[in-house]
């Protein structure tokens, strides 16, 4: 397994209540590796930890071998590029008007577009399906629609490695199974190296082809989700009793009760 991403002997604490202590992680090149456990895990302190948006206490991040301290913000962002949560702002652009703001790591201030920089827009509209949307204003969009919006603003970055934070909260269940997909096809089509954070342990199962599984700011378990997903784990760290089902499209994993009640 190439590593594209590792933490060396890392350590961050943010308050008296939730400290990372000594991590060490390998992210593999193209691959989909996501990220599960427990809330308050630090899920998600692990990807901005990935993305320099938080510094480690102690420690090394390293992106290709380099440092990433070591490497210019201009730069970084040509390699790497995050989905947050649930993204704020830009309400009243229109949706071509905002994935052309994935160019900004390629252009000077107030820089105009260039023909590479409408190229790499036009692909990520038609990537993300958004060719019939381009002149609308964001706020008039959809849950899913939005969500497409902002993913190619990521996309027109045309990056190799794409981080995503929970990027199905707030969508229903079939916008949720239309993002993953796009982001599969993605990773197939581009070797595009994926790190996401998910709380539906079927959709980590059945998308992902490298699973990390967090615990109190520790990693407790990595692997293939054949690896990972095991009935002692999901009862040690998630809580719960269920069983385990290969299919086609990956493991199911069926949830049966929680061992607060269940003995």
């Amino acid at each position: 397994m190439t590593a594209i991403t590792t933490l060396q002997n890392v350590t961050f604490i943010r308050k008296r209540s939730f400290e990372i202590q000594n991590l060490e992680l390998e992210i593999p090149e193209g691959k989909i590796t996501t990220i599960i456990g427990p809330n308050g895990s630090g899920k998600s302190t692990i990807l901005r930890l990935i993305m320099r948006l938080l510094a480690p206490n102690e420690g090394k991040i390293m992106l290709h071998g380099t440092d990433i301290d070591a490497i210019s913000a201009k730069k970084l962002a040509r390699e790497m590029t995050m989905l947050s949560q649930s993204p704020d702002g830009l309400i009243d652009v229109v949706v071509r008007d905002l994935v052309s703001y994935g160019r900004m790591p390629y252009k000077s201030w107030l820089g105009t577009m260039e023909k590479e920089d409408e190229l790499a827009v036009d692909w990520a509209m038609n990537v993300c399906n958004l060719e019939e949307l381009a002149y609308r204003p964001l706020h008039t969009l959809s849950g899913g629609e939005k969500q497409r919006a902002w993913l190619a603003m990521a996309l027109a970055q045309k990056t190799p490695i794409l981080l995503l934070d929970e990027p199905t909260t707030y969508l229903d269940i079939s916008h949720q199974l239309e993002l993953l997909d796009l982001l599969k096809q993605l990773n197939q089509d581009f070797n595009m190296s994926i790190i996401l954070v998910l709380h539906d342990l079927n959709q980590a199962a059945g998308y992902s082809d490298h699973v990390i599984v967090c615990e109190e700011g520790a990693i407790k378990k990595t692997g293939t989700p054949e690896e990972v997903f095991t009935k002692p784990l999901l009862r040690d760290i998630f809580k719960i009793e269920a069983e385990i089902h290969p299919t086609e499209r990956g493991l199911r994993v069926l949830p049966i009760a929680s061992t607060k009640f269940h003995s």
